[in-house]
Protein backbone atom coordinates (compact mmCIF):
# COMPACT_ATOMS: atom_id res chain seq x y z
CA UNK A 1 0.00 0.00 0.00
CA UNK A 2 1.31 3.53 -0.89
CA UNK A 3 1.63 5.84 1.19
CA UNK A 4 0.08 9.54 0.69
CA UNK A 5 3.36 11.55 -0.10
CA UNK A 6 4.05 8.87 -2.51
CA UNK A 7 0.73 9.56 -4.09
CA UNK A 8 1.67 13.56 -4.14
CA UNK A 9 5.26 12.62 -5.76
CA UNK A 10 3.77 10.41 -8.54
CA UNK A 11 1.11 12.92 -9.38
CA UNK A 12 3.21 15.69 -9.46
CA UNK A 13 5.72 14.22 -11.59
CA UNK A 14 3.03 13.29 -14.26
CA UNK A 15 1.35 16.83 -14.13
CA UNK A 16 5.20 18.15 -14.69
CA UNK A 17 5.34 16.43 -18.01
CA UNK A 18 4.62 17.85 -21.24
CA UNK A 19 1.86 15.42 -22.07
CA UNK A 20 -0.18 16.52 -19.41
CA UNK A 21 -0.15 20.02 -20.08
CA UNK A 22 -0.87 18.95 -24.13
CA UNK A 23 -3.92 16.92 -22.51
CA UNK A 24 -5.08 19.67 -21.16
CA UNK A 25 -4.55 21.82 -23.96
CA UNK A 26 -7.09 19.60 -25.81
CA UNK A 27 -9.33 19.05 -23.40
CA UNK A 28 -9.51 23.06 -23.14
CA UNK A 29 -9.47 23.71 -26.46
CA UNK A 30 -12.96 21.89 -27.37
CA UNK A 31 -14.17 22.32 -23.91
CA UNK A 32 -14.21 26.47 -23.83
CA UNK A 33 -15.29 26.87 -27.23
CA UNK A 34 -17.99 24.53 -27.28
CA UNK A 35 -19.69 25.16 -24.03
CA UNK A 36 -19.15 29.19 -25.01
CA UNK A 37 -21.26 28.03 -28.03
CA UNK A 38 -23.76 26.01 -26.92
CA UNK A 39 -24.40 29.08 -24.07
CA UNK A 40 -24.60 31.54 -26.74
CA UNK A 41 -27.38 29.29 -28.58
CA UNK A 42 -29.54 28.79 -25.49
CA UNK A 43 -29.27 32.09 -24.75
CA UNK A 44 -30.29 32.94 -27.84
CA UNK A 45 -33.84 30.85 -27.46
CA UNK A 46 -34.47 32.11 -24.06
CA UNK A 47 -33.92 35.78 -25.09
CA UNK A 48 -35.76 35.00 -28.62
CA UNK A 49 -38.67 33.45 -26.67
CA UNK A 50 -39.23 36.41 -23.94
CA UNK A 51 -38.54 39.42 -26.36
CA UNK A 52 -39.39 38.20 -30.25
CA UNK A 53 -42.86 36.54 -29.37
CA UNK A 54 -43.91 37.11 -32.46
CA UNK A 55 -40.84 35.59 -34.19
CA UNK A 56 -41.26 32.39 -32.31
CA UNK A 57 -45.12 31.96 -32.73
CA UNK A 58 -44.87 31.80 -36.37
CA UNK A 59 -46.45 28.61 -37.76
CA UNK A 60 -43.70 26.51 -39.71
CA UNK A 61 -45.66 23.37 -40.33
CA UNK A 62 -49.30 23.14 -39.02
CA UNK A 63 -49.34 23.90 -35.53
CA UNK A 64 -45.50 23.56 -34.89
CA UNK A 65 -44.30 27.19 -33.90
CA UNK A 66 -40.67 28.39 -34.68
CA UNK A 67 -40.36 27.66 -30.71
CA UNK A 68 -40.72 24.41 -30.58
CA UNK A 69 -38.81 23.90 -33.57
CA UNK A 70 -35.66 25.65 -31.56
CA UNK A 71 -36.77 23.69 -28.54
CA UNK A 72 -36.50 20.60 -29.84
CA UNK A 73 -32.95 21.35 -31.54
CA UNK A 74 -31.64 22.19 -27.82
CA UNK A 75 -32.14 18.33 -27.39
CA UNK A 76 -30.61 17.65 -30.45
CA UNK A 77 -27.64 19.79 -29.96
CA UNK A 78 -27.07 18.41 -26.86
CA UNK A 79 -27.00 14.98 -28.14
CA UNK A 80 -24.63 15.83 -31.18
CA UNK A 81 -22.59 17.63 -28.92
CA UNK A 82 -21.88 14.82 -26.12
CA UNK A 83 -21.96 12.09 -29.05
CA UNK A 84 -18.73 14.64 -31.00
CA UNK A 85 -17.32 15.02 -27.27
CA UNK A 86 -16.90 11.49 -26.99
CA UNK A 87 -15.30 10.38 -30.51
CA UNK A 88 -13.08 13.63 -29.64
CA UNK A 89 -11.86 12.20 -26.45
CA UNK A 90 -11.67 8.46 -27.83
CA UNK A 91 -9.04 9.83 -30.94
CA UNK A 92 -7.23 12.37 -29.00
CA UNK A 93 -7.70 12.82 -25.52
CA UNK A 94 -8.16 9.22 -24.16
CA UNK A 95 -4.93 7.91 -26.28
CA UNK A 96 -2.48 10.59 -24.23
CA UNK A 97 -4.32 9.94 -21.12
CA UNK A 98 -3.78 5.95 -21.44
CA UNK A 99 0.29 6.86 -21.71
CA UNK A 100 0.11 8.73 -18.97
CA UNK A 101 -1.60 6.36 -16.96
CA UNK A 102 1.07 3.62 -17.92
CA UNK A 103 3.86 5.86 -17.42
CA UNK A 104 2.60 6.66 -13.54
CA UNK A 105 2.10 3.25 -13.02
CA UNK A 106 5.97 2.43 -13.76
Amino acid sequence: MSSAPEEITVYEEVRARPEFAELRRRFRSFVFPVTVAFLVWYLLYVVLSGWARGFMGQQVLGSINVALVFGLLQFVSTFAIAYWYSRYAGSRLDPLAENLREEADR
